[in-house]
């Protein structure tokens, strides 16, 4: 799955690089991949015990470096947002970007879940 996401990176890539006026790439990112996304989101909150709230972005090492991915891919989206307000961005596009990140705060709960790391509640009084 890791490998096929970077392979959509790169197609999301080609796709934003092109000329507004030049026809769009083939392959594209389509409905059908934010379709995929949402399985696969579905399939690992099924992995670990609900959540009320929010979590630390923290636990294990493996599921820490998916929450870095995650507000980095959060990060993109903003920026997809922004350009979109400027120029039209494919709604495929900004919709997979959206579920890439969901998807990876998923795999990093499911992750921690799997390895026995308990979340961690955020302190508001701190």
């Amino acid at each position: 799955m890791v490998r096929r996401l970077g392979h959509e990176l790169f197609v999301a890539q080609a796709e934003l690089a092109r000329a507004p006026s030049a026809p769009r790439p083939e392959p594209t990112i389509t409905g059908r991949h934010v379709e995929r996304l949402e399985k696969e989101i579905d399939l690992f909150d099924a992995r670990h015990p609900p959540h009320a709230g929010f979590v630390l972005p923290a636990g294990s090492t493996p599921a820490s470096a998916l929450h870095v991915a995650r507000t980095v891919a959060r990060r993109a989206e903003r920026e997809l947002a922004a350009l979109n307000r400027e120029e039209a961005v494919d709604p495929a596009l900004l919709a997979w970007a959206n579920r890439l990140s969901d998807l990876l705060f998923a795999l990093a709960l499911a992750t921690n879940h799997a390895l026995g790391v308990a979340e961690i509640a955020p302190k508001y009084d701190a």
